[in-house]
Formats: structure tokens, C-alpha cells, sequence
């Protein structure tokens, strides 16, 4: 049986395209998770009417262990900073994982260990939910770096999370 935990860090392009050719994974939705309104848009989103996260759900079988998707979402974005990831600022770009209430417990052991092996300089402040209603992105939002690549965002921030992604988690990584 697949697992699905929800995960967000920052703009969810970014956190789709870090996952998007792991071994194990077998879906990734972009969406908006943790907020008020049902049914959000990307615009009510951006305007912070709804305190929605970006974030991606993400489906992985037993080919890949939990352990190894949050040292992957450590590590390929800044989960130190309140409501932000680089120049984009916003409720909706903080670092946030939404989880089955057993898996709760094993994520923040899985950060009280990062913090006490001195991994990161500043405290985690990454959010570890329940699972909240989860609502699908627009179409547009999926795919968008294989759909975009040269996009000047693409370029600028998902390719060196890319590139991070393949020196730290090479064994990981299909092609």
C-alpha cells in the first residue's frame, strides 16, 4: 500500500521538480493545504486571503522510506525562514508538512535531531500538521518546470535545487 504525505516548501514548482524523478514516488499534485476558505484559487492564495501553504501531495511506495523524502525536503529548501523561500514571501511559501497523525511524531523527532546535529545554524520553524482538506492546483501549476524550463524562475531558483538534489541524493535519482 503507498503512504501520501503533503509537503511544502515554498513555491510548490520548486518542491514537485525535487521530487518529480525520485525512486518511489508515484504522484506528485501540486495544491494549497492548511488554510480557511474550501476551494481556493492561486490569486486568493497570493493574496494571503487564505493562509493556504503551496504545497505538493505526494504519493511514494516502499522504494523510498519517509527518512529519506524529509532529508531530501531538508535539504532543498530553507526550512529556517517564517513565510518565505528566497524572494518569494508570502503565508504561502512556509515550510510546512502536513502527515497522518502517527507520522506526526517521527517528523518532529526526524527535526530534533537536525537541530541537535547542528545542521542548521537558525531554528527549524517548518509547521508539521495533520492532514487538512487538500485542494488541487490549476492545471497550469503542474509540470510547470518540465513544461517551463527556461522560464527566468526556473532557471534562477529550481535549477540549483536540482543540482543540490543530484549531489547530495544521487542514488535516489532516476533519469
Amino acid at each position: 500500500m503507498n503512504s501520501v504525505i503533503y509537503l511544502g516548501g515554498g513555491c510548490f514548482w520548486c518542491t514537485e521538480s525535487v521530487y518529480k524523478n525520485i525512486k518511489g514516488v508515484v504522484s506528485i499534485a501540486p495544491g494549497y493545504m492548511g488554510g480557511i476558505n474550501p476551494n481556493p484559487t492561486y490569486e486568493e492564495v497570493c493574496e494571503g486571503y487564505t493562509n493556504h501553504a503551496e504545497v505538493i501531495k505526494l504519493e511514494y511506495d516502499n522504494k523510498i522510506t519517509l527518512s529519506q523524502i524529509l532529508s531530501i525536503f531538508f535539504s532543498t529548501h530553507d526550512p529556517t525562514s517564517i513565510n518565505r523561500q528566497g524572494a518569494d514571501v508570502g503565508t504561502q511559501y512556509r515550510s510546512s508538512i502536513f502527515c497522518e497523525k502517527d507520522e506526526r511524531k517521527i517528523i518532529i523527532d526526524f527535526i530534533k535531531n537536525l537541530e541537535d546535529e547542528t545542521t542548521f545554524t537558525d531554528k527549524i520553524v517548518t509547521e508539521v500538521n495533520n492532514i487538512t482538506p487538500f485542494y488541487v492546483a490549476e492545471e497550469y501549476h503542474h509540470d510547470y518546470f518540465t513544461k517551463n524550463p527556461q522560464n527566468a524562475y526556473c532557471q534562477a531558483v529550481i535549477n540549483p535545487k536540482l543540482k543540490k538534489l543530484k549531489s547530495n541524493f544521487s542514488d535516489l535519482i532516476f533519469e
